[in-house]
């Protein structure tokens, strides 16, 4: 198949573009992201969901990785994301850094911040660096280095050096409605026992053709607020064990602990259409919303 047939990505409705994100390629080892921060990104106590901002650290860490992994392609191996504050203002500004490269896997840090209304990325990244803006999440990304030819969709005839210098956006291709849960289709099984699910579509299919990491990120928080209503998820962490190959992706789940104030849920998820191969393992911290 020639380049011209392969399927665009990402296509003109996605959940990327609906992000509304721009994108600054600092240097080679260092990205700047930002996105508004929506009442349809908005968890039950009004600061920004933790699968919203799974999403941006994950797209906003893959350039990154792209760079300092090349001739290989890059896949998402294991997300660690844990809270330091509540994200409330907006935009959700992410600043990601090249910690680690090896033969086989490259690591990437994350840092979230609250950007207290700064929209342009030249005074977001004055503001990290002279410490003006609020912490709110931290976290760790390791990439597995996989053949190019893995991403034929977006690989073919692409050099992610020539990302360094740029600053990118990526706006919808119409107003966005709804909350992000709504959008990729969730749907909710058995609340109880964190059952969830969503169907293997374009809108939510990374450059592999499987669901994207981050998309599975607001997947495992909505199937622990489902088993423990009230509390909101604040941090998880994911290990990303093979690709959906049918869908739908469906989870479930067991409370690790209750305690006073916060819920620990682990989870799985599974291709429900191709005899439930175990897709991701993953553990949710959840907490009572502020008062």
């Amino acid at each position: 198949m020639g380049d011209e047939n392969r399927p665009a990505y990402p296509p003109e409705k996605h959940f990327l573009r609906d992000l509304d994100s721009q994108t600054w390629q600092v240097t080679g080892e260092r990205v700047l992201m930002s996105a508004p921060l929506t009442d349809g990104y908005r968890n039950a106590a009004g600061a920004a969901a933790l699968g919203f901002l799974a999403a941006l650290v994950d797209i906003a860490a893959a350039p990154v990785a792209l760079i300092a992994g090349a001739p290989d392609w890059t896949a998402t191996q294991d997300m660690g994301l844990h809270a330091a504050g509540w994200l409330t203002e907006g935009p959700a500004v992410v600043d990601a850094r090249l910690e680690r490269v090896g033969r086989n896997t490259v690591i990437v840090s994350v840092d979230v911040y609250d950007g207290a209304g700064l929209g342009d990325p030249d005074e977001q990244l004055a503001a990290i660096d002279h410490g003006r803006l609020e912490l709110t999440a931290k976290g760790l990304l390791t990439f597995a280095r996989i053949p190019r030819s893995a991403s034929a969709s977006a690989a073919a005839g692409f050099d992610p050096a020539q990302l360094i210098g740029q600053k990118r956006t990526m706006p919808p291709d119409a107003p966005v409605e709804g909350t992000m849960l709504d959008r990729i289709g969730l749907r909710v099984v058995d609340a109880d026992a964190a059952v969830v699910e969503i169907d293997h579509s374009d809108y939510v299919r990374n450059s592999f053709g499987t669901i994207n990491g981050g998309v599975l990120g607001a997947v495992f928080q909505a199937a622990a607020e489902a088993a423990r209503p009230g509390q909101v998820a604040t941090d998880l962490q994911i290990h990303y064990l093979s690709q959906v190959q049918k869908g739908p992706a469906r989870t479930s789940g067991t409370v690790s602990r209750d305690a006073f104030g916060h819920s620990i849920v682990s989870l799985r998820a599974v291709d429900a259409g191709n005899d439930d191969q175990l897709l991701d393992l993953a553990t949710i911290t959840l907490q009572d919303p502020p008062s």
